[in-house]
């Protein structure tokens, strides 16, 4: 596979595979077909990849969006990842783990991963690409980018202007599957920060979740103005204890992110929030979603990574006692306003 300076159309033969068709899956799938590539889509239900292949339509993730004859809905993963030149995986982050080992043995030499799953691995506290890391530690020849950026799956189905960015540690890497990914719709920016590429998509749907329930208490936009400020210095924090660059929680993956998550009615983990606020339990709320809202699982990790780098995230482990502690959303608000006072930047940080 060529990863010099080579245009688009002479990449077309390249094999692209996506991995998970949720809603984000299913729209990437589509702007690849958009720009002239064949793109497989593994699909977990079968049932579901029949009815993509016959109606060219996502009915359960992205209903009344049409899809290209150019993707081609598979159930096998073994159908899905072998000859593929690039693989975006799309998976829910607490499944990652699982399917990239079932895929293993069919990644070809030389593949590129493009991680779009927003989320921290529970367990070991790992993001995606360590997770990578580990699974394909002996595969120094595979290569792996993190695209993020403020992104509603069903706008750019309906092909809205949408501005995304792309982490990659080798820039020639990074700037091929830019040029494989972008569109007149579809424009992507690159970034070698891979660390606060995906902590910036990761946090930013704790947050949310956090914007949802003052929004469902109806605490007005001093609030929400307040709660994604203060949001971004949580996440530049624990980014910076964690090797990122402060730079990048300025940029498409961090503010870009947080406001749309924080303030877009089409945000699931804004909706979460929203029905804990008017006293919704959890395991109700997770019952009736058809999709995954990833800013539950991230809390719980998010409060692992506070203590691990010992940073303060107070609005992130507020969070995660509404969530898990059945904590009054009330006197979560409460007690991070009588939190004691101090100076608005430490040590050069937010």
């Amino acid at each position: 596979m060529p990863l010099d300076k080579h245009s688009k159309k002479e990449t077309l033969l390249d094999n692209i595979t996506v991995l998970g068709a949720g809603s984000w899956g299913t729209s990437l799938a589509n702007v690849l077909a958009d720009n002239g590539f064949e793109a497989k889509l593994w699909v977990y239900e079968k049932d579901l990849a029949e009815e993509i292949r016959l109606r060219h339509e996502n009915p359960i993730y992205l209903p009344g969006i049409p899809l290209s004859e150019k993707i081609i809905p598979l159930n096998s993963i073994e159908d899905a990842c072998k000859n593929a030149k690039i693989i975006v995986s799309v998976i829910p982050s607490q499944y990652v783990r699982n399917i990239l080992n079932q895929a293993k043995e069919y990644i070809e030499p030389g593949t590129i991963f493009v991680s779009a799953s927003k989320g921290i691995e529970n367990i070991t506290l790992l993001t995606m690409s360590k997770i990578f890391y580990q699974i394909f530690a002996e595969r120094s020849d595979i290569k792996f980018t993190a695209l993020g950026g403020p992104t509603f799956a069903a706008e750019v189905g309906k092909k809205f202007p949408t501005v995304t960015v792309l982490a990659a540690e080798d820039h020639v890497v990074g700037t091929y599957v830019q040029r494989i990914l972008s569109n007149k719709y579809f424009r992507v920016y690159t970034n070698d920060d891979l660390t606060g590429v995906e902590l910036g998509g990761a946090i930013k749907n704790v947050m949310a979740i956090a914007a949802g329930i003052t929004a469902g208490l109806e605490c007005g936009h001093n609030t929400l103005a307040a709660l994604i400020t203060r949001g971004i210095a949580e996440m530049s924090r624990l980014g910076i204890a964690m090797g990122a660059k402060l730079l990048t929680f300025a940029g498409l993956a961090g503010i870009g992110d947080l406001v749309l998550t924080c303030t877009g009615d089409l945000s699931r983990n804004r909706s979460v929030g929203m029905k804990i606020a008017k006293g919704m339990k959890l395991d109700e709320i997770l019952k009736d979603m058809k999709m995954v809202a990833e800013g539950i699982k991230t809390a719980e990790s998010v409060v692992g990574l506070t203590k691990k780098y010992n940073v303060e995230m107070p609005i992130c482990e507020q969070v995660y006692e509404v969530l898990f502690k059945n904590k009054e959303p009330k006197q979560a608000i409460s007690d991070l306003m009588g939190r004691d006072l101090k100076s608005e930047f430490q040590e050069g940080l937010l």
